[in-house]
Formats: C-alpha cells, sequence, structure tokens
C-alpha cells in the first residue's frame, strides 16, 4: 500500500512553514500600521485641551497670510471681522454675518455624544443654584479626551458666523437642486443637511478620515455617509493651501493628518 507523501516534512520544513507564516503575519501588520487608514498610526491632539487657545493659534499662526473663510472664501482680517467682497449675500444682515467663528468640520455635538458626561451628566456638573447640566458643558469639564477632541486644531476651520450658526450641527450630505441662498457661495442647509462647495468637499471627508483614526470608537463616520466621503475624497483633491495648513497644523500641534499628508507627498506638494 502506497503511503502519500506528505507536502512539508515534519522538524525542520514544519519549523520553516512557521516562521515564514509568522514572518508574513509580521510584514502585513507592519504595512497595515504604515498605512493612514490605519487607526494605530494616527495619533490625536494630546498638546492642547484648549478650544480658546486653539482658535487664537489657528487664526495668528496659520491663517494670517492666507485670511479666507472656509466654505464661501469671504475675507477677514486678523480681529475676526468678515467682508463679502467674494460675493457672499448674507441670510440675515446681523453681527454673525460679519463675524469670524471657528467650525468643527466634525460637529462637537457629533463626537460628543459617545461621551457619558455629554448624554448622562456627572455629579460633579451642578451649577451655582445646584442644578445638574449634561451636554457639551459638562463633557468639556470632565473630560480631557472631549477637550482634547474640541481643541484638534485639524478640525477646525474659519466660517462666517452665519454659515455656521444655520449648519448647526448638521451632517453632510448630498442635497437634490440647487437652491442657493448665500448668492455665490455654493453652501447649501436645508432639512437638517448641509451640502458644502464642491472645492471643499474632499478636505472634509480627508478630515472626517482623520477624526475617526485618531480618536476611534466615537461614531464619526456612519456607513450611509462612508461612500460620499470616499468620493468626495477622490473627486476633490488637495490643494497648496490644503497642505499648507496641514503642515502648520501638525507643527503647532504635534501631530499630523497622514489622509492629507500622504496624498500631498503624492502630488508633490
Amino acid at each position: 500500500m502506497l503511503t502519500p507523501t506528505p507536502l512539508f516534512r515534519a522538524g525542520r520544513n514544519e519549523e520553516t512553514l512557521i516562521a515564514h507564516r509568522t514572518s508574513l503575519a509580521f510584514l502585513v501588520l507592519a504595512l497595515l500600521l504604515a498605512t493612514p487608514s490605519f487607526s494605530a498610526s494616527t495619533p490625536g491632539n494630546t498638546s492642547n485641551s484648549s478650544f480658546n487657545k486653539a482658535k487664537k493659534t489657528l487664526l495668528r499662526d496659520v491663517y494670517a497670510d492666507h485670511l479666507r473663510t472656509f466654505y464661501c472664501d469671504s475675507g477677514f482680517d486678523s480681529k475676526g471681522r468678515v467682508t463679502h467682497s467674494s460675493g457672499y449675500r448674507a441670510k440675515k444682515e446681523g453681527k454673525r454675518a460679519r463675524r469670524l467663528e471657528w467650525e468643527h468640520i466634525v460637529p462637537a455635538q457629533a463626537f460628543g455624544q459617545s461621551f457619558t458626561e455629554w448624554r448622562q451628566g456627572d455629579p460633579a456638573c451642578v451649577d451655582r443654584k445646584g442644578k445638574s447640566f449634561k451636554g457639551r458643558n459638562c463633557a468639556e469639564k470632565m473630560n480631557l479626551t472631549y477637550r482634547y477632541m474640541q481643541a484638534d486644531m485639524h478640525n477646525l476651520v474659519p466660517a462666517i458666523g452665519e454659515v455656521n450658526g444655520l449648519r448647526s450641527n448638521y451632517s453632510f450630505a448630498m442635497i437634490p437642486g440647487e437652491k442657493r441662498r448665500f448668492g455665490s457661495c455654493d453652501m447649501e442647509i436645508e432639512s437638517k443637511k448641509a451640502e458644502p462647495p464642491p472645492e471643499v468637499r474632499g478636505d472634509i471627508a480627508r478630515t472626517y478620515f482623520y477624526m475617526e483614526a485618531a480618536y476611534p470608537g466615537r461614531g464619526i463616520i456612519g456607513n450611509k455617509c462612508r461612500k460620499m466621503f470616499e468620493a468626495w475624497n477622490k473627486g476633490d483633491p488637495v490643494d497648496a493651501w490644503e497642505c499648507e495648513r496641514s503642515q502648520k497644523v501638525a507643527v503647532l500641534q504635534g501631530n499630523g493628518n497622514p489622509f492629507v499628508g500622504g496624498a500631498c507627498q503624492e502630488a508633490g506638494l
């Protein structure tokens, strides 16, 4: 009776096979760690927990030579006064229409709700009148990780106060039709959704990818939005200013956005 010849002989051959498999496993892991989409390679902000400090730093050290708002390309000065030379038409002529504000691309509420202090409060979250509070104020008071996320400069952009207020904490989406309510600014806000201008959609997608990787488990990107962001990332590639801004923030904050940095390197920017 013929005895089948084993593919690998026991002993040294088996040890060699195991060694090769182990080496392959480590190689795959190394490649994953080198990939920007792998969260372990994407540290978040751990240098500044002050939202106010982040806003001042951005105005002084990042945008000093690029005084343009993110969505509508309106100008602003070092004191936060906005001018609408780009054709922006205010929905309401009030103070916020001419005031600069710093917008969270990923809304604070979107990641804030993942914190217990935001949802349920904390025994220490009591005001001077003895009334308990929760939400943003409690999360900011009690949770350092929340404060780091709130102050992450990769997620902050200058915006017209009115647009920031109207966008609120709405998710981004594609809105049917072209109902322009802000003059030449192609920003649409309707039915608790916001559709940004085409020229910043990639910037937004890469910010969402970064926030999801840097702060895993916070529900940054839902399944419905992922494909849209992937399309935005491809349709609106990085430009010189996005690369410059990202590099400045990386130096100031101590961590980069690899979804921007890697694309800038590939583009030679």
